[in-house]
């Protein structure tokens, strides 16, 4: 649909050509047909009550909206694209290119969609989490941007989730449901996401050692750091850099 927030995506449904689509959609299922859609086109797949019981993906900025206004739906941020018969669905802005080398494959041949990558200089992405930013998914909501900067503000103290719900005056239940509504984060990932972003900038634009960059965010010894790294971002320091 080409929008990226609430307000646009929202104007974007009400929209006469996705008034024909809708209808046109549930028909081309029921009819055993496949709809691939990404980005914020997703959302035209919810508004076609097609997401029920399945497992898709979206602009991981756009996921806790699309999971607030699906939740009979599993919405995983960290997969660029996911198959879950009859749908097909892939992520942010360029996740197009990944969700059309995902249909060349399966259709076509994993060769082809080799050379047409090798072509269009695309790699072999298969998540989005390496470009999370927990702020941005937050979609403007200021406790959440509080929350990132006071963590990173925290830095090189690694600040406990006890200690980050005292700070802002809210117990550890309603600290947790706050950061879970806003992203789907726990408030434990919320610190980890901070440390593991704060680290990947520390490593694009610094000559520090990952010893050190461990240091910077809070990690006693880069084993720890790498080992978050492979969790979140299913990638290494040294790839990074």
């Amino acid at each position: 649909m080409g929008v990226a927030d609430t307000l646009m995506i929202e104007h974007r449904l009400q929209q006469a050509d996705i008034a024909l689509l809708v209808p046109a959609l549930r028909a081309h299922v029921q009819a055993g047909g496949n709809v691939a859609a990404s980005c914020s086109a997703v959302f035209v797949l919810q508004a076609a009550n097609l997401l029920a019981g399945r497992c898709v993906t979206t602009s991981w900025w756009l996921a806790p909206l699309l999971q607030q206004w699906a939740p009979e739906c599993q919405v995983d941020a960290d997969r660029m694209v996911i198959l879950d018969p009859p749908l097909i669905t892939a992520g942010a802005a360029l996740g197009h290119s990944d969700l059309m080398l995902h249909l060349l494959r399966s259709r076509f041949s994993p060769a082809l969609a080799d050379a047409v990558a090798r072509a269009l200089l695309i790699d072999g992405r298969q998540l989005q989490s390496p470009f999370m930013v927990p702020a941005m998914m937050a979609q403007g909501n200021e406790l959440i941007a509080q929350l990132t900067a006071h963590i990173e503000a925290s830095l090189p103290a690694t600040i406990s989730v006890s200690t980050l719900a005292s700070d802002f005056g809210l117990s550890e239940r309603t600290l947790s449901r706050h950061i879970h509504k806003a992203i789907g984060y726990s408030p434990l990932r919320l610190i980890q996401r901070v440390q593991v972003n704060k680290a990947r900038e520390l490593l694009a634009n610094s000559k520090y050692s990952i010893d050190t960059i461990a240091e910077h965010v809070g990690y006693r010894d880069a084993t720890s750091l790498r080992r978050l790294m492979k969790k979140m971002l299913n990638t290494t320091p040294r790839q990074l850099r």
